[in-house]
């Protein structure tokens, strides 16, 4: 086993200062789109990598990621095949998505819910103390924007990802790791993917909001 390679910011525990791949067995590139209007689909893409780089002042740290287009998977053979298409992706024309990142805002490490309710029992006041909500546990993630740019078809457009920070540790196997998840939303067709169809009924067959959904882990490179 090796030091775990750990350091404290600002009350967490976070990784030292370094470079960081994404773990392919731990990660999930996926994003939610609506289906006439009412149901919802999601999907992902199989195939990602990313370098993340931890710089020694946490808020210096940058992230660039490349997704694999043809990996995309939505559990239905005809519509990815349609998704690969020009009318979508147009994935032998532009294999691959881009995401480089800009810059990073610490936006706490507070639960929202424990907000809400502190903010409820000040304004209730004079309760008594069994009505203060606890500190914050260890288990509690911290919250970030990442700011950055998207490619996809080459076309570019910022995207900003709400992130959340999971922890740092280190696995059964000696690697020492760092675990999160980020969401976003995108207009597909500030991207030029503008296929679509008008129902009789109203509205349009796909949505054209995509919400961004991720999820993985990083390994630490010595």
């Amino acid at each position: 086993m090796t030091d775990i390679a750990t350091r404290t910011w600002d009350g967490m525990t976070i990784p030292v200062a370094g470079t960081y791949l994404l773990d392919q067995a731990h990660k999930r590139i996926g994003f939610l789109s609506r289906h006439m209007m009412v149901s919802p689909v999601r999907g992902e893409f199989a195939e990602a990598t990313a370098e993340i780089f931890v710089a020694e002042d946490p808020l210096l740290s940058s992230v660039t990621a490349t997704i694999m287009s043809a990996s995309i998977t939505t559990g239905s053979v005809d519509r990815d095949t349609h998704l690969k298409s020009a009318d979508f992706l147009d994935v032998e024309r532009f294999p691959t998505l881009e995401y480089r990142s800009t810059g990073i805002k610490w936006q706490g490490n507070e639960d929202p819910i424990f907000q809400w309710a502190r903010l409820r029992n000040h304004r209730l006041g004079g309760r008594g103390r069994s009505h203060i909500v606890p500190p914050q546990s260890d288990g509690i993630p911290g919250r970030f924007v990442l700011t950055g740019e998207l490619t996809v078809k080459g076309i570019t457009r910022a995207v900003d990802l709400e992130v959340n920070f999971g922890g740092a540790r280190q696995d059964p196997y000696g690697q020492n790791i760092f675990g999160f998840s980020a969401t976003a939303e995108m207009n597909r067709e500030d991207y030029g993917l503008l296929w679509n169809v008008v129902l009789e009924s109203g509205g349009v067959l796909v949505g054209k909001t995509v919400q961004i959904e991720i999820a993985g882990e990083a390994i630490y490179q010595a």
